[in-house]
């Protein structure tokens, strides 16, 4: 049995590697090599017969389970070179697994309408799973803010504060906020982007979490900065809020809504958006054919995430009639801010062990290499889809984006409202 786990590991790493330099120690000893010369070498050591066994019957769940247990070892702790290798050649040669692997692919990608069933009770629980953590675990690798989305970098080399001050501009930008204006903050996290639409830019804002975590933490900070009248964080389902906004903001959380559930969520958008309104949802996104889950990430870090094609996202907005009046490529934006993150979590690591223990430490080291990797080396992006009830909503051009530091401070967006043509009359002027 050992000698047939092996052979069969060794045919599927010979069948994906191509490029670089994987040396891979068998518990016996023995010593495979797989790749080419080019690129920095990189040792990874199997210290069981199981372990060898579930890589090469189910290697997307297994990598991951295997390092946490500290049954699979780099040497040097190189993480970010093993991963990068990995998906690097994973995504250069697709086409290319054994044929035992072929079935169950397959059924992943296949099954996914079926695994992405998000109704409100599992919602609750698959967010309890990872943003109810200890809130000192994020205060350790995240900005001040608490921003656990995308930064936007206008200079690689800029911080990470900086970063995610710019992500939270451009999307008041693009919702081309006033004062007083009403905004939904679907998702809103530990509230950091609520409190700066309602600080800077004069915004009254309703947030919603599911996490408790979140929703405590958010509004003890509202209260410490006196925006308690501004802001309103609820502990509520995005599809329970009442009422019509003027602005919709959803930032990393459509991740979390489930392929199954895609109309209802822009549904809600539509319906919970003024009739001039405009919406605006932050999301990663797949730029290549849809597949499942990565089943390590789904069993462990983020139990009913999906990350959506950009046509499967467009299929559903397009079902409930909403003008996609702007759409948005953030492409190596999350590489940047995942490295970021990295850093400051192995800084940090002893603190995070004594909050949990070093298993959970290898878990999120995993977590956030992968994730990061998967950004560098494969078809996965951000994107942004800039929403609205009405064709007009927004100007004709991306110019208004660039010209003022505050939309809510200059006369741009009065001067739109009085200069922005009739549609009905351009349309009567043809006939």
């Amino acid at each position: 049995m050992i000698q047939l786990s092996e052979y069969a590991l060794d045919r599927m790493l010979k069948s994906i590697l191509r490029d670089g330099t994987l040396n891979v120690v068998m518990p016996s000893g023995e010593i495979h090599k797989y790749g080419n010369p080019s690129g920095h070498p990189v040792t990874v050591r199997l210290h069981d017969a199981s372990t060898v066994r579930h890589l090469a019957l189910n290697p997307e769940l297994a990598l991951g389970e295997a390092y946490m247990n500290g049954s699979l070892t780099i040497d040097g702790d190189d993480l970010q070179e093993f991963l990068g290798l990995i998906v690097r050649n994973v995504q250069h040669d697709e086409g290319n697994q054994v044929w035992w692997q072929k079935p169950l692919q397959k059924s992943r990608s296949s099954l996914r309408w079926l695994a992405q069933n998000n109704f409100a009770e599992r919602a609750r629980g698959n967010v309890a799973h990872h943003y109810d953590l200890s809130g000192r675990l994020y205060d350790l690798f995240l900005d001040d803010d608490r921003q656990y989305s995308c930064g936007y970098f206008k200079d690689p080399a800029e911080t990470l504060e900086q970063a995610q001050a710019h992500k939270k501009e451009h999307i008041a930008r693009k919702l081309m906020i006033e004062p007083g204006m009403s905004i939904l903050d679907v998702g809103c996290g530990w509230g950091g982007l609520a409190l700066t639409l309602a600080k800077d830019y004069g915004a009254r804002v309703v947030g919603v979490t599911l996490s408790e975590e979140q929703h405590t933490y958010a509004t003890k900070r509202a209260e410490q900065a006196g925006l308690s009248s501004q802001v309103d964080f609820q502990l509520c389902d995005y599809r329970h809020v009442e009422g019509t906004f003027d602005r919709i903001v959803s930032v990393g959380m459509f991740e979390h809504v489930g392929l199954r559930h895609f109309v209802e969520y822009f549904r809600t958008i539509r319906n919970r958006l003024s009739p001039d309104g405009i919406a605006l949802v932050h999301t990663i996104g797949w730029g290549a054919p849809a597949t499942g889950t990565n089943p390590w990430i789904a069993k462990h870090i983020f139990p009913g995430g999906y990350i959506p094609t950009v046509s499967e996202v467009m299929s559903a907005v397009e079902k409930t009639r909403l003008w996609a009046t702007d759409i948005e490529c953030w492409r190596l934006h999350y590489a940047y801010t995942l490295r970021h993150w990295y850093d400051r979590f192995q800084e940090n690591e002893d603190q995070v062990a004594a909050l949990y223990d070093d298993r959970f430490v290898r878990m999120w080291r995993f977590y956030l290499a992968a994730c990061e990797q998967t950004f560098r080396n494969s078809p996965q992006a951000v994107f942004q889809f800039q929403l609205s009830r009405n064709v007009d909503a927004v100007p004709l051009t991306r110019d208004y984006l660039y010209n003022q530091s505050h939309f809510g401070d200059s006369q741009a967006g009065e001067q739109w409202k009085t200069a922005r043509p009739d549609p009905n009359a351009a349309l009567a002027e043809m006939d």
